[in-house]
């Protein structure tokens, strides 16, 4: 598997390899184990945590062994979409070149779709110009496919539960069924909506109940990420000391996505030595950079919605917000204000629910640089 060099050592998108990923081996042997023994997972974690990054690092590993596929069906939005992305999914597991790629792309061809090539790049993008009850049976084709071949399958989709948003909404109970009769295929589902992805795979009444093994990922162990943030710096002969690695830790949250953002623009702006005030001067700018953008989120909330997300930007993780003492701390209205708001708050993902270890319930800002402006104002 070729892969290319990121431009810093703190690449904030994309998989670059192990040595530009941080830790997570227990969650790749859980997922090894899962595979070998045929068992598909559903991988739940919250935005930009480094869902993403785990799977490209699975198939990276196993790529010899399995036939490796990866498919994002976020921007999709009806059967056909799905269709589209997963044929085109197929098409670039394998180089064309080889005779499992001729193979795959002789079988995509026999399907009569258009296929154009992306001309950034230059993947090729499948196309299916047909009625949408017609979308059942070329899915079919596909998944039968890749059961007929000799090495075994891993079939990612991300952002699974996006399905959930098609008009055709008997699409999770049909597509359950057909992926139940697949030997060869194993499956990773994975999805950035916890609430949704439990309510598919969790709850008794739904399709999908008890049809993989779910795993949740959690944020990056913090001795592990300070580790790896002091010796990827050292790597390019810049000295950063344990704690100033502890405070981009603590400021951006141990969020992977803004953990990689901030010290890839610490990278690029410093000399020889990371201090304190190098990594306060970027955090400032990045916050300052997207200003407008926040100031943008705060005008299309509400004034209940705004207080109440400043409440818990300022808690960091508020627990019990429909208690006497948040709703007097913050100066909040009525707690079925609150309700109403926090539904509100959370399907336009301006703030996600999790448990602690302990199993307590709170709710955090997603965006941490979002949070960080709250904060300052």
């Amino acid at each position: 598997m070729k892969l290319k060099k990121p431009s810093t050592p703190f690449p904030s998108v994309g998989y670059y390899g192990p040595d530009h990923f941080c830790d997570r081996k227990t969650e790749t042997e859980t997922l090894i184990r899962n595979i070998e023994g045929g068992l598909s997972t559903t991988l739940v974690a919250i935005r930009r945590i480094g869902k993403t990054g785990l799977i490209k690092h699975l198939q990276y590993h196993l790529h010899d062994k399995y036939i490796c596929i990866y498919a994002d069906i976020l921007p999709t939005e009806t059967s056909i979409d799905f269709l589209n992305t997963l044929a085109s999914a197929i098409l670039n597991s394998v180089p064309e070149k080889t005779g499992l790629g001729k193979k795959i792309w002789d079988f995509i061809k026999s399907l009569r779709p258009v296929i154009t090539f992306d001309k950034l790049s230059g993947e090729p993008n499948v196309s299916f110009n047909i009625q949408p009850k017609e979308t059942a049976h070329q899915i079919e084709n596909l998944f039968e496919f890749l059961e007929q071949q000799d090495k075994r399958v891993i079939f990612a989709i991300d952002e699974f539960q996006q399905i959930l948003n098609y008009p055709e909404k008997t699409m999770e109970a049909w597509l359950r069924t057909t992926i139940q009769q697949l030997q060869n295929v194993i499956f990773v589902f994975s999805g950035s909506q916890p609430h949704l992805m439990n309510e598919m795979f969790a709850n008794p009444s739904n399709p999908f109940f008890r049809s993989t093994v779910i795993l949740h990922l959690e944020k990056i162990n913090f001795e592990s990420y300070q580790a790896h943030i002091i010796q990827r710096f050292k790597n390019y002969k810049k000295e950063i000391e344990s704690q100033v690695a502890a405070e981009i830790l603590d400021w951006t949250t141990g969020h992977t996505y803004f953990v990689q953002l901030l010290c890839s623009r610490v990278f690029i702006g410093s000399g020889r030595k990371i201090t304190t005030e190098v990594w306060q001067n970027e955090a400032i700018k990045l916050l300052k950079e997207q200003e407008i953008v926040f100031l943008g989120y705060r005008d299309n909330l509400t004034r209940e919605q705004w207080k109440l997300l400043k409440a818990i930007a300022h808690a960091g993780k508020a627990y019990s917000i429909t208690s006497k003492n948040f709703i007097q701390q913050y100066a909040l209205g009525s707690s079925s204000t609150i309700l109403r708001s926090i539904n509100s708050l959370e399907k336009k993902s301006f703030i996600y629910m999790q448990y602690d270890a302990e199993g307590n319930r709170f709710y955090s800002v997603y965006d941490v640089l979002f949070q960080r402006w709250i904060q300052n104002l």
